[in-house]
């Protein structure tokens, strides 16, 4: 059941904070095409006008809970390849299951993070894009490291072998999300014959 809060037990600096909470169960729920500011306002139970004082309109908004996205999924990233006890190759394999992993529960933000109601409309916030951009920098960070450590071929070009290991994962998860020819149960399976097509065995 939804349950609205009080707007009077609200303060102004966490105001901010509870919309786009809120805005992003809404876009759990129902999806983008159903969230409006109108309706997150009368989720949040605040005055209609209280959500403008933060996001101007609804792309601001969209691109705000994207950027949400995106520092979730770095801080997901950063942990599993920060596990000393892991070698590459494992990194690797967990990073890649954890990328199709956090697409397939999270089906609403993956669309909205990657998606065309905000990119293809060249409608990103520069907030946003300084959070997204970096995402691919690390991928091509990440291949020249893996190639240098052999894990990875070095005979392809860092640049072009990080377009297609990504655009693979990528192609993977719009494949679950839209459920063509893959639903859940192949995520497992999937992982790991993208990391066997691309990640060498190495002595580490």
């Amino acid at each position: 059941m939804k349950k609205n809060v009080n707007k009077n037990t609200y303060h102004h600096g966490d105001l901010r904070a509870s919309l786009l909470q809120a805005a992003t169960d809404m876009l759990a729920e129902t999806g983008i095409e159903n969230l409006s500011l109108r309706k997150l306002a009368d989720r949040v139970g605040v005055s209609r006008t209280a959500p403008y004082h933060h996001f101007k309109d609804k792309n601001e908004l969209l691109c705000a809970i994207a950027e949400e996205g995106f520092r979730h999924w770095h801080q997901q990233a950063d942990s599993i390849l920060a596990q000393q006890e892991l070698s590459a190759r494992e990194k690797y394999r967990q990073f890649v299951h954890g990328y199709i992993g956090y697409a397939a529960d999270n089906p609403e933000m993956y669309e909205l993070m990657f998606g065309r109601a905000i990119w293809k409309q060249a409608a990103a916030t520069q907030s946003l894009k300084d959070v997204a951009y970096p995402s691919f920098q690390n991928q091509v960070t990440m291949t020249r490291k893996w190639q240098e450590m052999g894990l990875m071929s070095k005979d392809e070009d860092t640049l072009r072998l990080a377009q297609v290991t990504w655009g693979t994962m990528h192609g993977i998860a719009r494949l679950l999300i839209d459920g063509i020819y893959a639903d859940n149960s192949h995520i497992d399976e999937m992982c790991e014959t993208l990391v066997n097509l691309f990640v060498n065995e190495v002595d580490e």
